[in-house]
């Protein structure tokens, strides 16, 4: 596949940093507009991934492989490929320093990136993972091995862990957890495993209307919920895990042994945002939550993981946001009113065993979304027609819709003041 060359190769008429679902889609949804447009996508990776299904991998239900494809059969034609890294971005000048050194320069940026999982906040996490029974689905290295140590455990203590919010897609730590223990109960050994979910937060999930069916699964697999529990470091050799458990305005710290621990670690900005007049106080992309524009930079937009928005961090999201970037971006360039509205959609395909999945559909509030009438699938169940969407359905959606600019079940809704 060629991409087309701008005839500046230092400015573009629209730059994008990211490479993921959500640069890829929102290039896609342009290209589909207006063809002619000048566009380049700002992305070093050489393998572009599709996350979602590494939940399933750990699961033993997808191999790694299908999960992945070269960058370049997924970069949309007529668009320009810069292979670097972002190390900083000058809003105010309108330009984007690469790590090579080089400047590109823009008149609308579309910010992308993703976010940063922090492995080494958690103290001897990195020297330990895939290793000593220590995994995570969140690396697509580390998935296979996921599935290899549910396999492998035939009694002690399991460990699945959960930290503070934001992360991306808030009910992974979860259905790591259910698919582990609907294997463990299939082949009967889940009496002989002591499970526990440790949360940093409060609450199973942070929508109350899925919360029962859930609550259900926790009991019907006997899983230990440990609340305000925050994994600060882990003992490979000796199976050890520390947490700090909050108490009042204070902390305790209590070590738990584990057979096996799956690992969530601490997700945070990439560091270019956090230090640039692009940053909210938290170090987010600060997006204006209806149109994702920027609030102070209105030639900036941005969607996915970065953002600021108090969304689900999902490609579900991710799906809906890109049409909406698209069709306002276009129109800023043309001068005119942004006309296209976000309202907060995420989903949560929550795989409470092998064969079922409760889909939390969701946006702005924890206002539920859902996409089908309850007497096609009812959210707040765990269903097998849910189950067959995430396993069969959204993967091919994903690679042959999403980031081909394939806008099914995603058109924007219209601005507040040009609703009826």
């Amino acid at each position: 596949m060629t991409h087309a060359a701008s005839p500046d190769a230092s400015r573009h008429r629209v730059l994008i940093i990211g490479g993921g679902a959500g640069g890829i889609a929102v290039a896609a949804s342009l290209r589909k507009r207006r063809r002619d447009l000048d566009i380049a996508i700002i992305e070093p990776a050489e393998m572009h991934s599709y996350q979602p299904g590494w939940t399933l991998v750990g699961g033993g239900v997808f191999a790694p492989e299908v999960t992945r494809r070269p960058m370049a059969e997924v970069m949309p034609s007529g668009v320009t490929w810069q292979r670097a890294r972002v190390a900083g971005v000058d809003a105010a000048r309108r330009l984007v320093r690469l790590e090579d050194g080089r400047e590109l320069g823009y008149e609308r940026l579309v910010v992308a990136p993703g976010l940063v999982l922090d492995w080494g906040a958690i103290e001897g996490l990195e020297a330990t993972l895939g290793r000593h029974g220590v995994t995570s689905n969140y690396r697509y290295d580390l998935a296979p091995y996921t599935w290899s140590l549910v396999q492998s455990l035939g009694q002690g203590k399991a460990l699945f862990t959960q930290p503070p919010m934001p992360i991306k897609c808030a009910g992974a730590p979860q259905k790591a957890m259910y698919l582990a223990c609907d294997h463990w109960r299939r082949q009967g050994r889940l009496a002989r495993i002591d499970v526990t979910f440790c949360n940093a937060g409060e609450v199973l999930f942070g929508v109350a209307d899925y919360v029962p069916a859930l609550e259900h699964y926790v009991a019907r697999y006997g899983i230990e919920t440990a609340f305000k529990e925050r994994l600060v470091s882990v003992d490979g050799p000796s199976r050890t895990a520390c947490f700090a458990v909050a108490e009042g305005d204070g902390e305790r710290q209590v070590e738990r042994p584990f057979d096996l621990l799956h690992v969530v670690p601490p997700q945070r900005a990439p560091a270019f945002i956090a230090a640039s007049s692009l940053a909210n106080d938290a170090g987010w992309l600060e997006l204006d939550p209806e149109t994702l524009q920027h609030l102070r930079h209105p030639e900036v937009f941005g969607l996915g993981d970065a953002s600021g928005t108090p969304n689900a961090k999902t490609a579900a999201a991710v799906r809906k946001q890109a049409p909406v970037v698209a069709e306002n971006l276009l129109a800023s360039l043309a001068g005119q009113p942004l006309p296209a509205a976000y309202l907060g959609y995420g989903s949560c395909p929550l795989t409470v065993e092998r064969g079922r999945i409760v889909l939390a559909e969701f946006g702005y509030g924890g206002k539920l979304q859902p996409s089908f009438p309850t007497w096609i699938n009812d959210g707040t169940r765990a269903t097998r027609r849910a189950w067959w969407l995430k396993a069969k359905q959204l993967p091919w959606l994903y690679w042959n819709g999403m980031l081909k600019g394939r806008e099914w079940l995603a058109k924007p809704a219209p601005r507040a003041a040009e609703r009826p």
